[in-house]
């Protein structure tokens, strides 16, 4: 008796379902469906190329040239970057434009298998997914373009190829230029280890350049003819980490010593650090930039060394669009969770069993709109900048094991597989769907965009980027 209820349950929810999911959306899928292997094939070149921030010459064109191939006008090298490009299809209002990000990080290559093991010792691999991010935007993108040239839909649709997330910002240098003027909403995905509209903010980041200039000197016979720029570094650090006592919760800071000295011998007359201040906020974030950069001021004069700061770029926070995220929850809602094989799942569990996570696979459950947080921590993105700029809709889709640590080995492995590939199509369609909202319904549009202008007020927006051109063969 329980199984017929459960079956009519089912079938009840699948009518539903059908009467809610219209011949455009419908359209979108099988559009996405019939592009799949193709998409899959562009991911995997990207996954396998593994290119960093500014010289993803070929993840760029691969991308560029398929969204040429299926009819986009592309324009590329935009901004004074070689690897950004936009593409465009259609005319007129609205125009809706999605995010394409294909950059990695350094360090971490691997091969597509649930045990660490690199691809090639100490390459770059796709730890945060961008490779799935850019093919998944471009699908959607076409299936919405397809639409637009048979006449059901109205309106422009563009592919924005967005470069270098993870080191430069590469947004920011885009935003500057006015890529997304009279643009009416910007969709972006991620993958993530679970699938939901993703209704959270973001941290406010600036990263800097702190070198210190002192005098070289034998460490042994005549140190005291030497001023150290190495202790600049160490008091400089030590000063840093004393301050974490007395910043708020919300304030992160890191550094990475680029450069400490080179050999023991030597009184070292320079090193460097890479310096990163993050908060929830921009407005907080901004006065511990400042006092971070006083440190270093004090730290040269302990040493009796010169120093010099540099801005090397900066983000605000996400601003956040609920009225954006209900329109893509009722289109997750439609499309229901992926599944997984039992392959896929005992892969799963070898990722987690290697990352020391519990072994329960893949999360791909549809739960309710989240309600958004004051301050939820996390990362940065440059899709903030964008968020300021237009009104902006997120979305975060599974394509990794759940707890699976961000950024590692274990993302990689994932994404040149299966359940990134899954997820990647997935991700398409959620977004193909929402564009059709979008593009059909005039008002939604007004309401996304007027909930984008209550929560900028009258705040106005100063990029974060020194004077000059974006750091091109700079990585």
């Amino acid at each position: 008796m329980k199984k017929i209820i459960f079956l009519m349950v089912l079938l009840a929810s699948s009518s539903v379902f059908s009467q809610k999911m219209n011949s455009n959306k419908k359209a979108i899928i099988a559009s996405v469906e019939r592009h799949e292997e193709a998409l899959i094939k562009i991911s995997d070149s990207i996954w396998a190329l593994a290119e960093t921030a500014f010289e993803e010459h070929d993840s760029s064109n691969i991308l560029a040239d398929y969204a040429e191939k299926n009819g986009f006008k592309v324009e590329r090298g935009v901004a004074g970057i070689p690897t950004a490009f936009v593409a465009t299809y259609g005319s007129g209002s609205p125009v809706i434009s999605v995010l394409g990000e294909f950059d990695a990080l350094p360090g971490i290559s691997q091969k597509a298998q649930p045990t660490k093991d690199p691809l090639n010792e100490g390459a770059a691999g796709h730890g945060c997914g961008h490779n799935l991010f850019g093919a998944a935007s471009l699908g959607s993108a076409i299936a919405a373009k397809e639409l637009i040239e048979q006449g059901k839909l109205k309106g422009t649709i563009k592919f924005m190829g967005t470069p270098s997330e993870e080191k430069f910002f590469g947004k920011i240098w885009m935003v500057r230029e006015g890529i997304w003027d009279g643009v009416d909403v910007n969709i972006s995905w991620h993958p993530s280890a679970e699938t939901k509209a993703d209704v959270q903010s973001s941290l406010a980041l600036v990263d800097f350049k702190v070198e210190f200039f002192g005098q070289a000197a034998h460490a042994s016979m005549d140190p005291w003819n030497g001023r150290s720029a190495s202790d600049a570094l160490e008091l400089y650090t030590n000063g840093i980490n004393y301050y974490r006592e007395h910043i708020k919760p919300t304030v992160r800071i890191h550094y990475h010593i680029q450069d400490g000295g080179q050999v023991v011998n030597v009184v070292p007359d320079y090193s460097r650090l890479w310096v990163r201040v993050r908060d929830s906020k921009r407005s907080g974030m901004m006065p511990v930039y400042e006092r971070v950069q006083k440190m270093a001021e004090g730290a040269a004069i302990m040493a009796n060394v010169d120093y010099k700061i540099s801005l090397i770029s900066g983000i605000y926070e996400t601003l956040v669009n609920r009225s954006g995220g209900e329109i893509i929850q009722k289109n997750l809602e439609l499309l229901g969770p992926i599944s997984y094989t039992a392959e896929e799942t005992a892969f799963g569990k070898k990722i987690q069993e290697g990352t020391g996570k519990a072994q329960v696979g893949m999360d791909s459950n549809i739960y309710p709109l989240e309600e958004t947080r004051e301050n939820p921590g996390g990362g940065s993105t440059d899709v903030g900048d964008v968020s300021w700029n237009v009104a902006n809709i997120n979305l975060g889709v599974t394509t990794a094991p759940k707890g699976t640590p961000w950024h590692s080995w274990a993302v990689v492995a994932c994404g040149g597989m299966s359940i990134g590939h899954k997820g990647m199509a997935y991700a398409a369609k959620a977004m193909g769907m929402t564009m059709v909202d979008l593009f059909e319904n005039p008002k939604l549009v007004e309401k996304v965009k007027a909930e984008y202008k209550e929560r900028k007020g009258s705040e106005v927006y100063e990029a974060i980027v020194p004077a000059g051109p974006p750091p091109i063969g700079k990585n």
